[in-house]
């Protein structure tokens, strides 16, 4: 009886997959068709490759795998992809070979005289060294020697990312610190700043150095908007890209297909991608409990992490819960962007969104601070709410700052960028331009007449509070990293695996479950 039972279930569960697989085949067929960027593949590096070579041999792969692209995309366009819209057409006004520099690529920063530390700078997943450009010039500017490397399979064409593997970019990152402290005194200190992706990356690499003596363990972490947890959809998206083993379904391999109109990001995005993003957050993850459970985290760097409350892209909840519940007491900080308040969005915004903030954050005294910047009635002026580690008090600052008309909350994409930031901010800098300016975009008409994704120009692409970032960034430069703690993670017990897959769960639920976290002024 068991057994027939079984073998019922088997059945129904491979015709589920048989129809999941064959649905997402009959999307592919209908899909948009796959261009020159989706289908010619770079070669890059592998993990092992790049743990045997240094910085100029990197670069000299790049320039390599740069030239590539022009020979077998740029030159070989037809007639309909030679518009001005595609970054991969060589007379379009967004082509990145037009620029006086093409922050695609990998960069170094050297400051006058001898430098007082090194910082690495990791950018997110189909992102490129663009995205931290603004705070590389905060750190070259105090003395820093600022090494940004272009993570394997990005800046080139989407399809570089087709098969890339998360241990490739694992093993850039440990390049680019190597590359870093050639250029400062063993002793200087060591800072790691990583976006989305590269903060999962930055993270892992101040891991791997806990359980590796011969890594040089980084002094401060600064992420943002980290990839500590990410949707279950992820780890299931190899499905997704079944089909594509069949040429007439080669479409399946992909999650987005659209226009490349972004001379500094991807906009389509490959199945793989996902994969390795969800496989890169699994290894973090179990790591961080592995290490919590030794007793061995005493040792990490003080972490300051910038995180919006809404986030589409990663968890919010995985960042408190997964992260920053299991650091030692070594001053660590999180700071949250709350919501806009203002009451013109009350009709408006999602009950779960204008309670994110309270179902995210933790009952009781921390061992990190908690800051959260957010708008406050009657005028909804921008403070700074600060709740210090082992006490629930708050502390208000206001900081004279208010949220731009018409913006309801900041984004993942946001948080790295100034409102003056040529591509992105809503005030573009006149004296840079990069083809055009996404950020100054509203636009108005029928559904369908551009090549632009509208819900993806409605999502806030630069950081009003921008300033307080770099402010909160030059404090970190400025003081010296407390001595490691050593075993003051002794009384931390982890979060199970079922609860982590609770916690992501009630993340991903669009209710109005109110979790009654620590109540602040609103």
């Amino acid at each position: 009886m068991i057994i027939r039972a079984l073998k019922r279930l088997v059945i129904l569960l491979l015709v589920v997959l048989a129809t999941a697989v064959g649905m997402r085949a009959w999307d592919a067929w209908r899909g948009p068709p796959l261009h020159a960027w989706h289908t010619f593949e770079p070669r890059e590096l592998t993990a092992a490759q790049l743990d045997a070579t240094d910085w100029k041999g990197y670069l000299a792969a790049e320039q390599a795998i740069f030239d590539q692209v022009r020979r077998n995309v740029t030159e070989k366009l037809p007639a309909s992809d030679q518009v001005a819209t595609n970054r991969y057409y060589a007379n379009a006004p967004i082509y990145p070979g037009h620029f006086a520099t093409d922050w695609n690529r990998s960069y170094q920063m050297a400051p006058t005289g001898t430098p007082v530390g090194a910082v690495v700078l990791l950018h997110g997943l189909t992102d490129s060294p663009y995205s931290l450009r603004h705070i590389a010039r905060v750190y070259h500017d105090a003395g820093f020697y600022v090494v940004a490397i272009r993570l394997p399979g990005h800046g080139t064409v989407p399809a570089g990312l087709s098969h890339v593997q998360w241990q490739d970019w694992a093993a850039a990152t440990r390049l680019a610190v190597r590359e870093a402290r050639t250029h400062t005194d063993p002793h200087a200190p060591l800072h790691l700043v990583g976006f989305s992706n590269g903060g999962s990356l930055a993270l892992k690499y101040a891991l791997d150095a806990i359980e590796d003596h011969r890594l040089a363990r980084p002094d401060r972490l600064i992420l943002i908007s980290p990839m500590i947890g990410i949707t279950r959809f992820a780890r299931f998206a190899g499905i997704a890209g079944l089909p594509a083993m069949l040429p007439p379904f080669a479409r399946a391999s992909w999650l987005d297909v659209v226009p490349e109109f972004n001379p500094f990001k991807y906009n389509s995005f490959p199945v793989n991608g996902a994969r390795q993003a969800y496989r890169l957050t699994d290894a973090l993850q179990g790591q961080l409990q592995r290490l919590a459970r030794d007793n061995e985290l005493g040792d990490i760097a003080p972490i300051l992490t910038f995180q919006s409350v809404v986030d589409f892209t990663v968890s919010t909840r995985a960042v408190i819960r997964s992260l920053y519940g299991l650091l030692p007491d070594n001053g660590s900080e999180i700071v949250l962007f709350d919501v806009n308040r203002d009451h013109l969005f009350d009709v408006l915004m999602r009950r779960s969104s204008s309670t994110a903030l309270t179902r995210v954050l933790p009952n009781g005294p921390q061992r990190f601070r908690i800051t959260v910047l957010g708008s406050v009635p009657p005028d909804n002026e921008i403070a700074e709410i600060t709740i210090a580690p082992h006490t629930t008090e708050q502390r208000i600052r206001p900081l004279s700052l208010h949220y731009p008309p018409g913006v309801f909350s900041m984004s993942h994409v946001s948080l790295p960028f100034p409102l003056d930031d040529s591509l992105y901010g809503t005030t573009p800098n006149p004296d840079e331009f990069y083809g055009t300016h996404l950020g100054v975009q509203t636009p108005r008409g029928e559904r369908g007449t551009l090549v632009l994704n509208i819900d993806a120009m409605m999502r806030m692409a630069s950081n009003p509070f921008f300033s307080y970032v770099l402010d909160r960034v030059r404090e970190q430069i400025a003081s010296p990293a407390p001595p490691p703690s050593h075993g003051e993670t002794r009384d931390q017990k982890p979060p199970s695996e079922t609860e982590m897959e609770a916690m992501e769960r009630e993340f991903e639920e669009d209710g109005d479950i109110d979790a009654g976290g620590a109540q602040l002024p609103w």
